[in-house]
This record gives C-alpha cells, sequence and structure tokens, in this order.
C-alpha cells in the first residue's frame, strides 16, 4: 500500500477543570488531527497539540510544516517501507517535533492496520504473550491554592486513583506546604508525584526537595526541577537529593536521553510523543534506557484520545516503561471518539482492535493538496 492522501482538520474538547502549572493556564485541547489514507482507503489517525512553552509548536507551525514540508515529501512513499519513511519525515524539516508526531502516530496506525495487528503487538521487545494490557495511569492535580488542590486530590482518590501528579513551581515553602496538607488529606497509600515544570532554581529545587524529605512526605519522585537547558543543574539536583528526579523537557531526543543516563543528568526519563516527534524516536530511547537499566515513564501533554492512545500502546509493549502519565482524556469533559483505548478512572485497557485502535474521528478534514 502506498500513502495517498494526508489531510488536517482540528477538534476542540473542554476540560473538567482548567490545567494549571508553572507554565500556563488551559481550558480546553484545542488539537491538530492528521488523517492519513492508503491507496486501498485504509486510513491512519494522529493528533497534535499546539504547546509552544515547551515544544516551541503553534496551530499555525504544525499545520504549515505537516502542509508545505511532510505532506510533499512522504506522498505516495510505499507503506511496507516504514523505515524509509520515518528516515524522509526525520530529515524533510528540523525540529517540528509535534507536527512530526501527529504524522509519525498516523503512520504507524496505518502500518499495524495493514498487519492487523494492534499497535502495541508490533512495537515490544517482550514476547507476544508477556505484554501488558492493562495499565494503570496517574491523575494530574493542578497548581492552585492549597485548599484547592485538597480537594482536587480527595475527588480524584474518591474517583479511584492511586498515583496524584501534583503540579508545583511557584514558591519553594508555598509548595512544601501544598504536598504536606495533600499527603495528610489523601493518607500514605497513595502514591506522590510532584512536578515542577522547571519552576525552581537549582537551590530552590534542592531546598524544597529535602524539605520534603525532612517532613517525610513520601514523594516518588520530582518531575524537571529546574529550566530544561540547565543540564549542570539537573545534575546537580539529582547528586543532591535521596528522591528519584525524573527529566522530562530536557528529553527530546534520543540524544538527550543517553546523555542524560549516561551523565546522571536524572534518574528517571519521561518520554512525550510530542517531544521526540513520535513513535519511531521513542522507541530508539526505550532501547536505551533498557542497555542502560533506567526505568521510564510514557507521558503526554494536553492531547486527546488519538495521540494518548499511541502513548498507551508504547508503554505496553516495553518493558522498561514502568510508569504511565497518560490522564489526558481522564481531563477531557467528553470523548468523541470510537475505538481505542478504555479509559476507565485510573485504569486503561488495551483492546485487540488493528492500530491504535481509534476508528472514528468527528473532524472536518482538508486534504493537502
Amino acid at each position: 500500500m502506498r500513502i495517498q492522501k494526508i489531510a488536517v482538520g482540528y477538534i476542540s474538547i473542554p476540560l473538567v477543570t482548567p490545567f494549571k502549572t508553572a507554565l500556563r493556564t488551559v481550558d480546553n485541547v484545542n488539537d491538530l488531527i492528521v488523517r492519513i489514507t492508503a491507496d486501498d482507503g485504509t486510513e491512519g489517525f494522529g493528533e497534535a497539540p499546539p504547546t509552544a512553552v515547551i515544544t516551541g509548536d503553534t496551530k499555525e507551525s504544525i499545520e504549515a510544516a505537516i502542509r508545505y514540508y511532510i505532506a510533499p515529501a512522504i506522498r505516495n512513499m510505499d507503506l511496507e517501507d516504514l523505515p524509509s519513511i520515518m528516515e524522509k519525515l526525520e530529515h524533510c524539516l528540523a525540529k517540528n517535533t509535534s507536527a512530526k508526531a501527529a504524522v509519525d502516530i498516523a503512520l504507524y496506525d496505518l502500518y499495524a492496520k495493514m498487519q492487523k495487528k494492534p499497535l502495541f503487538r508490533l512495537l515490544g521487545e517482550k514476547k507476544s504473550d508477556k505484554v501488558k494490557t492493562e495499565l494503570e495511569t496517574d491523575l494530574t492535580i493542578s497548581v492552585n491554592d492549597t485548599e484547592e488542590m485538597v480537594r482536587d486530590s480527595l475527588a480524584a482518590v474518591e474517583q479511584g486513583f492511586r498515583i496524584l501528579k501534583i503540579k508545583v513551581g511557584k514558591g519553594g515553602s508555598k509548595d512544601v506546604e501544598r504536598i504536606r496538607e495533600i499527603r495528610n488529606a489523601v493518607g500514605k497509600d497513595v502514591v506522590i508525584r510532584v512536578d515542577a515544570n522547571q519552576g525552581w532554581t537549582r537551590e530552590e529545587a534542592v531546598s524544597t526537595i529535602r524539605a520534603m524529605e525532612r517532613e517525610d512526605l513520601g514523594i516518588e519522585l520530582v518531575e524537571q526541577p529546574v529550566s530544561y537547558h540547565d543540564f549542570k543543574g539537573m545534575q546537580y539536583v539529582t547528586a543532591n537529593v535521596e528522591t528519584k528526579i525524573l527529566a522530562d523537557e530536557s528529553v527530546f531526543s534520543y540524544e538527550d536521553a543517553v546523555r542524560i543516563m549516561e551523565e546522571r543528568g536524572a534518574d528517571l526519563i519521561n518520554i512525550k510523543l510530542m517531544k521526540t516527534g513520535g513513535i519511531h524516536e521513542a522507541v530508539r530511547i526505550c532501547d536505551a534506557a533498557e542497555e542502560h537499566g533506567v526505568k521510564c515513564m510514557i507521558g503526554c501533554m494536553l492531547e486527546s484520545k488519538v495521540s494518548v492512545s499511541a502513548g498507551v500502546h508504547l508503554a505496553a509493549a516495553r518493558s522498561c516503561v514502568t510508569m504511565a502519565d497518560l490522564d489526558g482524556p481522564s481531563l477531557c469533559k467528553t470523548d468523541p471518539y470510537e475505538g481505542g483505548p478504555q479509559f476507565m478512572g485510573p485504569k486503561i485497557y488495551l483492546p485487540e482492535d488493528p492500530g491504535i485502535g481509534i476508528t472514528k474521528v468527528p473532524v472536518r478534514f482538508e486534504t493537502i493538496k
């Protein structure tokens, strides 16, 4: 089969509550959807959120990258030769990882449908009967006043979530207070992950994390405590606290991940398809993590079910992935799609449907000429 048509459209889904981090506040998922159609009519779907404060990609830049660079480069290529398509996708333009990710996901979806297999059974290094078909995700608690964060945390626990990812980064002592009050409210059995979203200096990070350690708040990990480009700062924090440090915005590429692993810029790696440019590069990072004995999380931006489903398939397939931060669909008020993994509170169940499983996307598409 060959790539015949590439089309783009947009979807907007309101969030249950505003999503607030140290970097931004968002009320809706507003994402670009890609549809790639083979010459036999089979369709593959991908998705990209405009996350300018993290990836640098805007709605306009994502569409322009696909319309003027990616689509002309890969149209009419043979889907049986997926490595050649991925090489062309990678080199047709620099950066623009979100645009590449949307197309990459649609291509993998299409390729797995050609093989008549669910994607996770094509991505794993393990035997087919050993891959995970059930995952557990955390739920993100946005940064707000302490009282509101406590209420949101209790509501999440009531919904069955046992792992909470708490957004902080708005002030050292205030951040300790937030985590203390949440821990007191939810009890000792709930796993707490802390995400600073680059919100601290290296000194603030060490001071704040040590304060949490002294109070025995039971923090599983702290994610991206300092700016993504402050590699020395990441090393400094990792070396000076007992709590595990998870690198997120510091890792976009395979090269970033290997440097973090080899030079101990963090203990753990958060792989997000929108940072890596899709599944192809993410698989390379998983290979490196398995070689170095480093555990990984598969995370997501503010994405809906299409691209998060691709992350679910990757998480299910790879043994280095021991954590899932794939709560994007849980943050949305509605699920407008048909098919794909089932998101039931903290549990995610993978069907045996071909590809990523999405069968219907209610979007008005425009075919790129």
